[in-house]
């Protein structure tokens, strides 16, 4: 399993209604980051889990559910994280 689908099952816990990765690894092959291995995504996710959360705390949950994968096969994320109302 690649690591974009492994992101997506792991984030399928938060019930996502939309959730789009970009892997952007190929703008950074240079970095220190990606020279260990690990890539660079950018993560749109649409999740009714979201309501009545910071930002802060939905980024701490998405973050918890990557926590495997953190450091390792996701060197950097950059996350939108939204509620159905919201977009």
């Amino acid at each position: 399993m690649n690591t974009i689908e492994l992101i997506k099952q792991k984030l399928a816990s938060l019930n996502p209604e939309k959730i789009e990765i970009i892997d952007e690894s190929v703008k950074h092959k240079d970095h220190e980051g990606a020279k260990a291995g690990g890539g660079h995504f950018l993560l749109t996710i649409v999740s009714y889990v979201f309501s009545n959360k910071s930002t802060i705390v939905r980024h701490r949950m998405i973050y918890d559910a990557l926590e495997e994968m953190m450091n390792k096969d996701i060197h950097a994320l950059s996350i939108k994280a939204y509620t159905p109302e919201e977009i």
